[in-house]
């Protein structure tokens, strides 16, 4: 059966007065209402996008810092787009695909994506079980299969309350990358001017590089996940407040200061891993990595085990932030477009398709590692096609965000449709660059 779309609805000025005030008294309960957009922007931070931002800093030094300052505002607005598609109408991107839009654009994109997300799946749980390696030696294929296994295991038995609440804790293993760089010399004045100073180059091998490091930042799996994620929170905490379908102001402020938040805090451990890796690696003459595990292992000469296990234990944490979303976002999709019951607040037996296909994609990503394919360089053509994929599908979101029939009264402003196109245009135009040079 289907979810009743949730309508949006504006409370009464008193209530809510009443209800900033209960929420803002501190700042604990303010961070404890956090979820969706910081698990979504940590996620992004995913092994096999770890590989991506250690290979920018192992070959080309701190030229790629940039991308993690300016890539803030649009992973921000294209999210947030997302989200508030997702509150208002009270489905996810594939479901209003599917109500909206021709058949072939809904196959096209969700297919897409989940291919893309699948590989992605493959790369993760190979940079997992590599990490896991250092950490414990077993051999790397009993890591892959128990990664992969335990990740599935937990997603259908655990409900989504204590999946968020669990996934928060795991974002706290992102913070490893903070103190590497804190750990060797560093130039820091060198770093910020590389940040606020883009460098660009047009070598192929170097837009080749951007465009993953764009593609691995702005990803169209997380644009799936966001819209779902949010319904999925709003049910969860519609359960415990017997408030249903109403989104507030405050409900909707809220949501934008999480999705901001998140994609902050994301494009921060993007900026120390760049920062680690060529302060590490470039400066001694290491410039090919292949893998997020193999630029852990490469820090131990030049900084030590202790910054080498802090490398390996946030591939770790990553991993296990991104599997379930990655897959997650494949599942909600096609649940969407046959009509199935979704949701990680349902028991397995309430919506046995949707858990198959977060099985089946784990699963498919887990064999990638086991049958001897190089799940790296997988990951390079799933970059591709969501490099191709990422711009029409912005260009749809911005169309759905502007809809009156979906948004009702929540359509998009002038900032969100300003970033909405500066960010279909940058992704377009790495894509196109990557083509014709």
């Amino acid at each position: 059966m289907e979810q009743p779309p949730i309508q949006p609805a504006i409370i009464s000025t008193q209530q809510e007065k009443k209800d900033s005030a209960q929420h803002s008294s501190s700042w604990k309960k303010f961070f404890r209402s956090l979820g969706p957009g910081i698990i979504t922007g940590a996620s992004d931070d995913d092994p096999s996008g770890i590989a991506t931002y250690s290979q920018a800093g192992s070959q080309n030094y701190f030229s790629n810092l940039w991308a993690s300052l300016y890539t803030i505002p649009l992973m921000a607005g294209i999210q947030e787009m997302c989200a508030r598609i997702g509150l208002v109408s009270g489905h996810g991107l594939a479901g209003n695909m599917k109500r909206y839009y021709p058949k072939w654009v809904l196959y096209g994109l969700v297919g897409i994506m989940c291919v893309a997300s699948t590989i992605n799946i493959g790369a993760d749980i190979g940079g997992m079980a590599a990490a896991l390696t250092m950490l414990i030696p077993l051999p790397v294929f009993l890591w892959a299969v128990f990664s992969g296994v335990g990740i599935t295991f937990l997603i259908i038995k655990l409900p989504y309350h204590t999946i968020a609440h669990y996934l928060k804790y795991a974002v706290l293993a992102l913070f490893a990358y903070f103190f590497v760089p804190f750990m060797v010399k560093t130039d820091w004045t060198g770093a910020i001017a590389y940040t606020l100073i883009p460098q660009l180059s047009l070598n192929k091998k170097d837009i080749a590089l951007l465009v993953g490091v764009l593609g691995t930042t702005i990803s169209p799996y997380l644009f799936f996940w966001q819209a779902n994620i949010e319904i999925e929170d709003k049910v969860d905490h519609a359960k415990k407040t017997l408030i249903r379908w109403l989104v507030t102001k405050y409900e909707m402020r809220l949501m934008r200061e999480d999705v901001t938040l998140g994609m902050l805090f994301s494009n921060v451990v993007m900026w120390f891993i760049i920062v680690t890796t060529a302060t590490v690696l470039n400066r001694n003459g290491i410039t090919d990595i292949e893998t997020a595990a193999q630029a852990a292992d490469a820090l131990r000469p030049f900084a030590g085990e202790f910054a080498r296990i802090l490398f390996a234990v946030g591939i770790v944490g990553a991993g296990i932030l991104a599997i379930p979303v990655l897959a997650g976002s494949a599942s909600y999709a096609v649940s969407e477009i046959f009509g199935w019951e979704e949701g990680l607040n349902k028991k397995f037996h309430e919506a046995r398709s949707f858990y198959v296909v977060i099985a089946v994609a784990t699963g498919i990503g887990m064999l990638i590692n086991l049958v001897g394919l190089n799940p790296m360089k997988m990951l390079l053509y799933a970059a591709i096609i969501n490099g191709i994929a990422a711009p029409p599908l912005i260009a749809l979101i911005m169309h759905m965000g502007n809809n009156k029939q979906i948004m009702k009264g929540r359509t998009n402003g002038i900032v969100s449709n300003i970033l909405g196109g500066l960010t279909f245009a940058v992704m377009a135009g790495a894509a196109i660059a990557l083509f014709i040079v």
